[in-house]
């Protein structure tokens, strides 16, 4: 008898082992990595339920991006999603490393065929979900950015230097009739920057709000009048990247 039951407590420690060491990782997870030499910001939000891991990450070219295949496999979270970069969709590949307090995730991240990859540490959020993702880590806009938009059937080239510090962007821009024009009331929240300035056009002078969308190395701007009577899009690039 007594061997017996210290057979099916031995039964009992080694089928509860798996459960202990299946790691949680239910929540949303904040973190950034480098992309040539630029901080970018993600924002995971994951579901976990019997293993399968279903989820959003905001903060990529295309956002928010639905995850694919997710599972939980002891302290290991693995799944993948499509992501478009330079009008071309890639496949990223995440698998990622919950520590032992289940306060973050340390993951290993890149293209399906290898030719890109990168590395992040993502630390669990108070925040419940997708609505606090306004809170996540600030991008970086400091730097030279480089774009044109249209005008008039025209190209107009610009470029834009930005300095951010504490989420205020301060700077200039290039190329406007008023050039080069100062930047005003500059702010960065999360991977959205916003700021305006004034130039002159055949003897008037105008308030050109600009909203930009910062991705990858780029920030894609949509920039107009004040008053809506005119606006445009661009694409600026950080200049060396």
């Amino acid at each position: 008898m007594k061997g017996l039951l210290q057979a099916a407590g031995l039964i009992a420690v080694l089928v509860a082992i798996p459960a202990a060491r299946a790691a949680d990782a239910t929540g949303t997870w904040k973190g950034s990595f480098d992309f040539e030499g630029t901080s970018m910001p993600l924002v995971f939000h994951l579901t976990v339920a019997s293993g399968a891991v279903t989820g959003t990450v905001e903060g990529l070219p295309t956002t928010p991006t639905e995850i694919h295949d997710g599972k939980v496999n002891g302290d290991t979270v693995s799944f993948w999603l499509n992501s478009d970069y330079q009008g071309q969709t890639y496949r990223l590949v995440y698998t990622g490393k919950i520590s032992p307090a289940g306060d973050e995730i340390a993951f290993n991240f890149g293209t399906d065929d290898g030719s890109w990859s990168a590395q992040m540490t993502a630390a669990k959020s108070t925040d419940a979900g997708p609505a606090g993702a306004a809170a996540s880590a600030q991008a970086d806009v400091t730097g030279t950015w480089k774009g044109a938009f249209d005008f008039n059937g025209g190209s107009v080239p610009l470029v834009l230097h930005l300095t951010s510090a504490s989420g205020a962007v301060t700077g200039t821009v290039e190329g406007l009739p008023t050039t080069p024009a100062e930047i005003h009331d500059g702010k960065v929240d999360g991977d959205t920057v916003t700021f305006w300035l004034n130039t002159d056009y055949q003897g008037t002078t105008y308030k050109v709000v600009y909203k930009g969308k910062i991705a990858g190395g780029q920030i894609v701007f949509t920039l107009g009048t004040d008053d809506g009577s005119w606006s445009a899009q661009m694409t600026a690039e950080k200049a060396g990247t």
